[in-house]
């Protein structure tokens, strides 16, 4: 019998999920809790495994497209029942958003996401052409073919080769399928044609190498062929939203200066021996956090939002720090809550925490959301300094880059420093200029003067 299975409330409050990937296609023989499809709420990113065994039969949804809770997801045809054939929404459908998605290009390009032998770069094959010349040598072109197939018993099903390729190979009726390619991605070039046909150049001209040699202009199909098509779905394109949304409402503006970390180099390298004996690596983000939460404390709109529903400036009494943190599926911004309550050695066992959880993708969504303010650092890849985006609905975010020696006057004369740049962006909308230049040289005052965040500990 067919199974309908629906997709399940994954989650309290969860209503919709975005298809990820599906692990499965159709024909496809899957055993119960073999993985099926990867669907992104709200809340988190789950791999629902197959409810029984059986045979796929109808996948109701494509890549990218979103289900609602009790939506049929895929049907199964279990055991000791007649298959039946796939309905026309289920494949026609998905096929239609398959191209929609891919843009002009899907019509002459097949599936190349993968790039593995096999696969079909052209949907449409061109019309056989008889091959040009005399039957006299078309007859040596196949003698010449025959002969190099037996030498070499290569064979593939479904050669990738361009138009032009193609063409030459009808022309000196070369069978690509025994062509052995060269190209990238195991495409079959022009080269190989003839070198399978024997060597053989159209014309004396063509014979000799060129004294310069010309770069060919490549046709649309054939720079078709080098492309790698991905749906652009899931935590990538939600991070693409978050950013476009960022960008379309806020003002930002952004302020950058130097700051002078001598003085924090020392402490830390002063209190790294007490912290590795409690079990701890020490950075120097812990003391940027506890420099941020004491300068929010004395500028508290640079801890707000704005409500654009009831129209308010909310002013939040906590302090929770985003951290944001490279994955392998983008940019994610873990949350230190109460930051500002947290010791040192607290905070660096919380960074270190929610960076693995973030990599793993192991991370709550309550671990993931709630931030009143965001600090972003690339660490040594910092560069010079940067401009952030800010993470709706924050009005700020501090950028960390690169500590560097350079040169530095101090008390009238030139020595080395250790300098590291700060680069803040701010919605204008709610931070003034001066307001927001105030609030990096609290910042900057606490980094260079670390013993003053000791004052700040409750």
């Amino acid at each position: 019998m067919a199974f309908e299975f629906r997709l399940p409330d994954i989650g309290e409050g969860v209503a919709e999920g975005e298809i990820v990937e599906w692990h499965v296609k159709l024909g496809d023989v899957v055993a119960e809790d073999d993985p099926m499809v990867e669907v992104m709420t709200d809340k988190a990113t789950v791999t629902i495994g197959a409810p029984r065994a059986g045979s796929i039969a109808e996948l109701r949804f494509a890549v990218g497209e979103t289900a609602n809770v009790g939506d049929v997801l895929v049907v199964i045809q279990t055991a000791g029942s007649a298959a039946t054939a796939p309905s026309e929404p289920s494949v026609a459908a998905a096929e239609r958003k398959a191209k929609s998605d891919a843009g002009p290009a899907a019509t002459a390009v097949g599936d190349i996401r993968e790039g593995l032998p096999g696969s079909t770069f052209f949907a449409t094959k061109p019309a056989a052409k008889k091959p040009n010349g005399s039957g006299a040598a078309v007859q040596m072109a196949s003698t010449q073919t025959a002969a190099t197939a037996a030498a070499d018993d290569y064979f593939r099903a479904k050669p990738l080769a361009t138009p032009a390729t193609r063409k030459l190979a009808r022309d000196l009726a070369v069978d690509l399928k025994r062509v052995r390619p060269t190209g990238m991605r195991e495409r079959v070039t022009k080269a190989d044609v003839r070198a399978f046909a024997g060597g053989g150049a159209t014309s004396a001209r063509s014979a000799a190498p060129p004294k310069a040699a010309a770069v060919a202009i490549q046709t649309p199909a054939e720079l078709s062929a080098l492309e790698t098509r991905k749906p652009f779905v899931g935590i990538r394109r939600k991070i693409a939203q978050r950013m476009q949304q960022s960008k379309n409402t806020a003002a930002h503006f952004t302020f950058v200066e130097e700051c002078n970390v001598d003085h924090l180099i020392d402490m830390r390298a002063r209190m790294q021996p007490a912290a590795q004996a409690a079990g701890v690596k020490l950075s120097y983000l812990p003391f940027i956090v506890k420099a941020v939460c004491a300068a929010l404390k004395k500028t508290p709109v640079l801890n707000s939002a704005l409500d654009e529903t009831s129209n308010e400036l909310v002013y939040r009494g906590y302090y929770n720090i985003g951290m944001a943190a490279a994955t392998e599926s983008g940019l994610m911004v873990p949350v230190i809550t109460q930051a500002d309550k947290r010791s040192l050695l607290d905070i660096s066992r919380e960074i270190d925490r929610l960076g693995a959880g973030a990599r793993a993708g192991t991370l709550a969504s309550n671990e993931l959301s709630g931030s009143t303010f965001t600090i972003t650092s690339l660490g040594k890849q910092g560069g010079l300094f940067a401009t952030p985006v800010l993470n709706f609905p924050e009005v700020g975010i501090l950028g960390v880059h690169q500590m560097k020696q350079k040169p530095v006057v101090r008390d009238g004369e030139i020595v080395i420093g250790n300098v590291m740049l700060l680069s803040l962006s701010f919605d204008h909308r709610i931070v003034d200029g001066h307001i927001g230049a105030a609030f990096a040289y609290d910042i900057i005052e606490y980094l260079e003067n670390p013993e003053l965040l000791f004052l700040e500990l409750a």
